[in-house]
């Protein structure tokens, strides 16, 4: 099946307008022998003549008269498609995003990501769903509209990215707890009684090899599959948790935080979405405010 000329669409639209091939011509910027070619082509196009003769002008013929309105809503909703969009009006927005979140970063960023939409858009909604993987399907197939985390190999290589902020991991005790006094050393750090955040269940991860490094191992007592989790554990024990700084700020109010004795590398935290969503505008609106939020000073004790 031949692939018809979407062109003549426009054509039969001004041509029934006008009901004058001259007159067709002048609007559409072409000569009155190309028109004539342009409705020779419909006429095959469609097996109606559509425009008849009658005296000196020319009228529609019934199948002419029928697509009138139709070819003419066409055309107009072919404009509209193609023309750049309008300037967001916030106030008038009504829309839910998607973001996909790890566990102490929504508690630490989103009641101001929250305040700071619904202040500019009332009617957008925000739906933060876990972050269980690096897996970039949902982004692919729309599921999740922004993503946030640490930009790692399974990250699609069409997804955009822009960095939030860089991040590092810090120890956390509870208030009163022996580590909460005096100079923290790798052995008396390493000497607690650990809390181990994995979410694949593995039972070491860089900090162990770190202390390795200096002959030391530290004991893990459990292992949680989230920052929160952790965190939790170590307010109402003596447990030892270790969580980025940045990412969990309003959940270590009221507890004792203390830089690592023991090197490591800090790491950049991104937001990631589809590059089919880089010119949605109220998108991009959003991408802003995340960028703004994540800006501000580090929370926490």
């Amino acid at each position: 099946m031949t692939t018809p000329d979407l062109n003549l669409l426009v054509t039969l639209d001004v041509l029934l307008a006008e009901g004058n091939v001259s007159r067709a011509a002048q609007r559409l910027r072409l000569s009155p022998s190309a028109m004539s070619r342009s409705l020779a082509r419909l006429r095959e196009t469609t097996g109606d003549p559509l425009l008849v003769r009658a005296g000196r002008g020319l009228v529609p013929t019934p199948r002419a008269i029928q697509l009138r309105a139709q070819v003419s809503q066409l055309v107009q909703d072919a404009k509209a498609v193609l023309r750049p969009a309008e300037k967001l009006d916030l106030q008038r927005l009504v829309r839910t995003f998607t973001l996909r979140i790890r566990d102490g970063f929504v508690e630490n960023f989103g009641p101001d990501l929250i305040a700071r939409i619904s202040a500019e858009a009332p009617g957008v909604r925000l739906r933060f769903v876990q972050k269980l993987d690096k897996d970039s399907a949902p982004l692919r197939d729309a599921s999740v509209d922004l993503d946030t985390g640490v930009i790692g190999d399974t990250t699609g290589p069409e997804v955009r990215t822009r960095a939030l902020f860089q991040d590092r991991f810090i120890g956390v005790v509870r208030m009163g707890h022996a580590l909460s006094q005096g100079e923290i050393t790798p052995a008396r750090y390493a000497a607690g009684k650990h809390i181990l955040v994995s979410r694949r269940g593995l039972d070491k991860g860089p900090k162990d090899e770190a202390l390795n490094a200096l002959g030391l191992t530290r004991e893990i007592v459990t292992i949680v599959g989230g920052f929160a989790g952790a965190l939790a554990f170590a307010r109402a024990s003596d447990l030892v948790a270790t969580v980025p700084e940045r990412h969990t700020g309003n959940l270590r109010v009221g507890m004792f935080s203390f830089p690592l004795p023991v090197p490591t590398p800090a790491f950049t935290v991104s937001m990631l979405w589809h590059p089919r969503m880089d010119a949605d505008t109220a998108h991009r609106w959003l991408r802003g405010c995340l960028l703004d939020v994540c800006a501000g000073p580090v929370s926490g004790a």
